[in-house]
């Protein structure tokens, strides 16, 4: 429920408005946005309270109308919040007219590796350096990633070359340690669902970026950030990342790029895409990562590697140094044709 103030409604017409709605045990939200103010309800209203409510706040002096919202996720949806969310993470500006471009390896291996791979992203004009320190894999026996010393690296490379870093974290008990380390929080497509983790991220001031599970439709992966938002944190991202395929010949997952523009119109928060674990084949990662920003797509999320051969993690569809600075070209393009730009990295 959104209640919009009249255009002279006074200070305390709007604390009075805010009072009520907390006496029925609700949270009551100011909206930022528009000329008026707006007083948004962020909790779920029992149904035989909803039609007696909303006459009562509508009697209140200063109140110009009372609107039911029909998303079953509040904070997220574009009803309770009209205008774009931006994400301002160390002057990198995610959700504005400038596309953000996050590269770096799929999991740290090594020093020489990190570095090798933030400088080339660097220097092709990437702001933001990807790099898993803990690794979710299918196979207990895989690389699992460093830990702790992958994240002490990423800060590292972060710091040295003035990249903004984003990492996933798996698990509620390695939340503080993560972000000792890094910028932004990545929630993995396998935990789009874990709720205790969701939660717990939500209860931290820190970027957080929610991949879409391969099964997930877009309103479970909307309610997925309706865990983080109503926890308090407004720093919340979206990313796109693939869907089951009919035919996993030719492609890891299916691209599901109409999903940027439904997000778009159903909600406020920030898109990315990721193309290479979408497409799980570097040739038709630059295809892919073109069409994502033409699509509206604010950031992508692209992997990049010194020697994608010899990669310990998802090396089949890694970009090599070359092939980044081409994809690199094409975006800014795009972007160019769609009335953006490509932030880029200073120097």
């Amino acid at each position: 429920m959104i209640v919009a103030m009249a255009n002279d409604a006074s200070v305390e017409d709007v604390a009075r408005v805010v009072e009520n709605i907390r006496q029925h045990r609700l949270v009551a939200l100011e909206l930022p946005g528009g000329e008026r103010v707006a007083i948004g309800i962020a909790s779920a209203i029992p149904p035989d309270l909803r039609a007696s409510l909303a006459e009562l706040l509508e009697s209140l002096s200063g109140v110009s109308k009372v609107t039911h919202v029909s998303r079953v996720y509040k904070l997220a949806s574009r009803e309770f919040h009209s205008s774009d969310t931006t994400v301002n993470v160390k002057g990198v500006v995610f959700g504005g007219n400038e596309v953000v471009v996050a590269a770096g390896p799929c999991a740290i291996e090594s020093r020489e590796q990190l570095f090798a791979a933030a400088e080339a992203v660097h220097n092709a004009g990437a702001t933001v350096l990807r790099g898993g320190a803990f690794k979710p894999r299918t196979s207990p026996y895989a690389f699992q990633g460093l830990g702790l010393e992958g994240l002490k690296l990423l800060k590292e490379a972060g710091e040295a070359f003035g990249m903004v870093t984003v990492t996933e974290v798996l698990d509620q008990h390695d939340i503080d340690a993560t972000i000792e380390h890094a910028d932004v929080l990545q929630i993995g497509a396998r935990n789009m669902q874990n709720y205790p983790l969701l939660r717990a991220v939500g209860t931290c001031e820190i970027p957080v970026v929610i991949k879409r599970g391969p099964s997930a439709t877009i309103d479970e992966w909307l309610l997925a950030a309706e865990y983080v938002l109503s926890q308090g944190n407004p720093n919340v991202m979206l990313c796109e990342r693939g869907i089951h395929p009919l035919d996993r010949e030719h492609v890891r997952y299916t691209l599901d790029l109409s999903a940027v523009p439904v997000v778009k119109h159903l909600s406020h928060l920030p898109v990315i895409v990721d193309p290479s674990h979408a497409c799980g084949n570097w040739r038709y990662v630059a295809s892919m990562s073109l069409a994502a920003v033409a699509a509206g797509a604010d950031a992508l999320l692209v992997e990049c590697h010194p020697d994608p051969s010899q990669a310990l993690c998802d090396g089949t569809q890694s970009l090599n140094f070359r092939s980044f600075s081409e994809m690199m070209s094409g975006v800014k393009a795009v972007a160019s044709a769609v009335g953006r730009s490509v932030s880029l990295a200073a120097g």
